[in-house]
């Protein structure tokens, strides 16, 4: 697959594709030689049904060398004019340090982590997430937290559906009360969230809240978007008259200064760290929190992390209560699991380790002493100001010149200034503002520096009744990383006790663990894209709008459709808008009564959640023994249905990793009987360049951008999961209250910000751009032919399943461990931990069929490492094959008690029966590079008996160990 260069003298000698896809030329002919086919394009014509081939090649521009895509990448950034934002409203300025940004953000062992469903080893980021759940349950004063949400306004979203959720057996009430002074792209999100769940939003200041018995909850702003620090008690007492419950949306610079929103008794608190060193980013990616009371804590939405044990007694780290994963529940799980920024989590954790809780209040003292005086200072110029207690925002009514004129002005001057609409200005202070931004904003508003002076001298702390009290932050994370040094080498040794992409090929199927260039990441830290706030004016970000025009017709043209959406943050959401574009189009046409949503049993399962979720009645329509959709079942449940009909939810290539011939006839019979088709796109990483969802009859297909189009998955977090939608879905696709341009007419906001998480869409840009036509379509190519392979020399040892029609699968393929359960007593953990010993992250396993491994080695990946992945598996399973002649009992062999860590394997007795040196080395190749897991296989029963969702205290941590 090499691209040779050319015969011209500055022709350069080779491409990124090169780079980019694993094997070499003769390496695919040996591979092609094993599957038994005579080139790449024959392997193509035996796997892809004819009728979903598209006959037009790709529009995107010729591939760019690595140095060309980052100068044209340079030139957009450059055309972001940097405004100096004073703007607030939920983004602010803040300081990455440079060895959190260098040894985090930017390195590829921590980006390149996946979702730690294999604890044993995922240690380190779990301790992180442990650390980020700990802050965040110190700052609310709550007792639990989840390991981080999408943003502030999806997580007041999940927050208003667990006070739903939580409502007794026997009682109905439908109504939450909302602040009027929320953010409003936060209020946009809940309401949009709202109508899918049959929830009445009603709005006001909490003072005029009408509290009755048909009321849930309630959203309280402290502070509000306008500036002002509520006091919570008196609301909270108010709102559980009613019996019902409080969320307090805040932000974590006022819970260091302030009252803790639990302490004064609130049930939810909701975020985000965003200000805790993760750049503005135009929207994101930024970690959202959650917190709440004990009592609610099995209604928390997405992950959260627990401290368990493991095989030998010891202290262990996993993600609780994970049977209530959207992929075990289905249609009943509290919320959808992929909604998680475990990596801004991760850099947010960080920040607090950094400062410690000294340096975090003295940030959050700073901001708001400059804030008060500012505001004297305005104040003694003669405009009128906002009074009452503040935090980091002065409300202003200009005397003289109107709002508008001052906020032009400030722009004139390069400062970026909220006009609040009503004849105020409002301004917002972070921990980047500097004496020269003092003065600067003063000139604005006429305003004197030595009546600042003044009022910086006299500045009064808060007040002793609302001001937060006791020691804070007392766990050793937060007061032992204070030098660089210490940090640097905590996060090392964090590092080291995690397995990603750095170590070895991560085979997930339909997760597509595929290569994050360098030259992909290198500009999401540059400042023209990372410190952009996301209301900037057009005129000031430029740069911005044209990679996302670019990227939008990119995705429409390998998609086949006509219009992009890149709002939704996570695959997730994703899904959601998509479902949301269809209901909006039934709704458009009359037809809101159309709640119907027919989805395969072999779906996945974010796709049940997400239907709930949007407001459809899910409807599981069955597989065939071949593992296709049943086309009978799918015709019968139709024709049942037809009236109600609203939509299909359909992943191509199957979930079970086949191109299945039907799927035209799938999307006719739906079309026939009034729905439209919503196709999965998560397995798209086989389709680009050879097939487009919108010529095989989707209405509407989703994107991940965190898997297809190389944005790093980050230990969880961030995705991205863009919508591409046929014309007649166009409209109705998602708006937001802060861009009049995205349309109106459509549906309401699914994320905080317009666009997502736009700072990371410079990879999936660079990606496509260095790529080309031709190089995306030879991905596509080779991932096929790089599961076909493992599938051809794992067929002799496992069975295969879900072949295609030709015999061949698609991106991904399916063996199936359940006959050597049988014969052997060896289960699908035991073959995933033994893994760990060879020096691998196990396959998907049980999913979607239960006792299987699902494997997807991507087109990244060399062929060495696939034969690797390969001797481990035919290596594994002739250690079955010595259980099943007896050599090894069903309880003690190297299966049954992997992964065997280094205290394991050196201690001074070992009574196994089966050598020490073949526990730990198993393969050559593990002794060439051993990578040791940190702890052994982890009791996940135990963690839950025992919940610990926080740094343990001494206490805990010794009744753990002599558990």
């Amino acid at each position: 697959m090499t691209t040779s260069a050319q015969g011209h003298p500055f022709a350069r000698r080779e491409a990124f594709v090169a780079r980019h896809i694993g094997p070499r030329e003769a390496e695919v002919a040996a591979m092609l030689e094993t599957v038994g086919a005579a080139s790449l394009d024959d392997l193509l014509d035996r796997v892809l049904p004819t009728a979903i081939r598209t006959a037009r090649p790709l529009a995107v521009p010729a591939a760019a060398s690595e140095t060309e895509a980052l100068a044209e990448l340079r030139t957009l950034a450059d055309k972001n004019k940097p405004l100096r934002s004073f703007y607030g409203q939920g983004y602010h300025g803040t300081v990455t340090p440079p060895v959190i940004r260098r040894n985090i953000l930017e390195n590829p062992a921590w980006y390149t982590q996946y979702t730690p469903y294999q604890a044993e080893i995922s240690q380190g980021r779990l301790e992180m997430l442990l650390n980020f759940q700990t802050l965040v349950c110190e700052l609310t004063g709550l007792p639990v937290s989840g390991a981080s949400l999408l943003d502030e306004a999806t997580a007041a979203a999940e927050a208003m559906a667990m006070m739903l959720r939580s409502l007794p057996a026997k009682r109905e009430a439908t109504v939450l009360w909302a602040d009027a002074a929320l953010h409003p792209q936060t209020l946009a999100v809940v309401r949009t969230r709202a109508d899918g769940i049959g929830v009445e939003v009603r709005v006001a200041e909490p003072e005029a809240w009408q509290l009755d018995a048909g009321c849930f909850g309630a959203l309280l702003a402290s502070p509000t978007t306008d500036g002002r620090v509520r006091e919570v008690a008196p609301f909270v007492a108010a709102v559980h008259d009613a019996g019902a419950l409080l969320t307090v949306v805040t932000d974590p610079l006022a819970l260091l200064l302030f009252r803790a929103p639990g302490a004064e008794g609130a049930d939810i608190v909701v975020g985000s760290m965003q200000r805790f060193g993760v750049p503005m980013g135009f929207g994101g990616p930024h970690a959202g929190f959650l917190a709440c009371a004990d009592a609610l804590k099995r209604q928390m939405p997405g992950r959260l992390i627990g401290l368990s044990i493991d095989a030998n007694g010891k202290p262990a780290l996993r993600m609780a209560l994970q049977t209530r994963e959207q992929h075990i529940r289905r249609n009943k799980a509290t919320s959808n699991i992929c909604t998680a920024q475990v990596l801004l989590a991760i850099v947010a954790c960080a920040y607090a380790m950094y400062h410690g809780p000294e340096g975090l209040t003295a940030i959050a003292g700073r901001v708001r002493r400059l804030s008060s005086a500012l505001r004297d200072a305005l104040r003694s110029a003669g405009h009128r100001v906002q009074e009452g207690e503040l935090l980091d925002t002065v409300r202003v009514w200009p005397r003289g010149a109107g709002a508008s004129a001052r906020v032009g002005e400030a722009l004139r001057r390069g400062l970026l200034l909220r006009d609040a609409g009503d004849g105020s200005v409002l301004v917002s202070l972070d921990e980047t503002v500097e004496a020269a931004d003092i003065d600067a904003l003063l000139a604005v508003f006429d305003a004197s520096r030595s009546a600042f002076d003044r009022a910086a001298a006299a500045s009064t702390a808060v007040d002793a009744e609302r001001a937060r009290t006791g020691e804070l932050l007392p766990q050793a994370c937060f007061h032992e990383n204070r030098s660089e040094t210490e940090l640097l080498r905590t996060l090392a040794r964090l590092q080291s006790r995690d397995l990603s992409l750095v170590q070895a090929m991560i085979p997930l199927g339909s997760c597509t663990m595929k290569l994050n260039a360098t030259a992909e990441m290198e500009p999401i830290s540059w400042p023209g894209f990372a410190d952009v706030h996301p209301f900037a004016p057009a005129s000031a970000t430029a740069g911005y709008r044209v990679l996302l025009d670019q990227l939008g017709a990119w995705l429409c043209d390998i998609t086949g459709f006509s219009a992009c959406s890149l709002q939704p943050n996570a695959g997730s959401q994703g899904e959601y808008a998509g479902l949301l574009a269809i209901a909006g189009y039934h709704r458009g046409r009359g037809e809101d009564h159309r709640k119907v949503c027919l989805i395969p049993t072999s779906a996945h399962g974010t796709n049940p959640a997400s239907a709930v979720m949007a407001g459809l009645e899910v409807v599981a329509v069955q597989c065939d023994e071949a593992g296709n959709i049943d086309l009978a079942d799918l015709r019968t449940k139709s024709e049942k249905h037809a009236d109600r009909l609203a939509a299909l939810m359909v992943t191509y290539p199957s979930t079970h990793g086949v191109f299945e011939a039907g799927i035209r006839e799938v999307c006719d019979i739906v079309h026939a009987h009034g729905g439209q088709v919503y196709m999965d796109g998560a397995n798209m990483n086989a389709m680009v360049g050879l097939a487009r969802p919108g010529e095989i009859g989707a209405d509407v297909c989703h994107l991940n951008l965190h898997k297809t189009f190389c944005i790093p998955h980050g230990g969880g977090g961030p995705g991205m999961g863009p919508i591409c939608v046929a014309a007649h879905l166009a409209p109705y696709l998602p708006g937001h209250p802060e861009a009049p341009a995205l349309g109106e007419g459509g549906v309401g906001a699914v994320s905080a910000a317009p666009f997502g998480s736009p700072s990371i869409l410079p990879i999936p840009w660079a990606y496509i751009r260095m790529m080309g036509p031709d190089g995306l379509r030879a991905a596509s190519a080779q991932a096929i032919l790089s599961a076909n392979y493992i599938a051809a020399r794992l067929a002799p040892h496992f069975p295969i399943l879900y072949r295609g029609e030709s015999g061949f699968c698609a991106h991904e393929c399916i063996i199936d461990l359940r006959p050597l359960k049988k014969t052997s007593g060896v289960t699908v953990d035991d073959v995933a931990k033994r893994l760990i010993d060879y020096g691998f992250h196990a396959p998907t396993m049980s999913w979607p069929v239960s006792g299987t491994l699902m494997i997807e080695p991507t087109e990244s990946e060399p062929k060495a490492e696939l034969d690797r992945f390969c001797d481990a598996m035919i290596g594994i399973r002739e250690e079955i094959a010595k259980i099943e002649r007896g050599e090894w009992s069903a309880e003690d062999n190297p299966l049954h008690h992997a992964p065997h860590t280094a205290e394991t394997v050196l201690a001074a007795e070992w009574s196994r029966g089966y050598d020490r040196m073949l526990a730990a080395f198993p393969s050559d190749a593990v002794r060439a590079a051993k990578f040791w897991p940190a702890v052994g296989r982890v009791d996940n029963a135990y963690g839950d008996r025992h919940l610990v969702c926080t740094c343990p205290t001494v206490e805990e941590l010794a009744a753990l160990e002599s558990a």
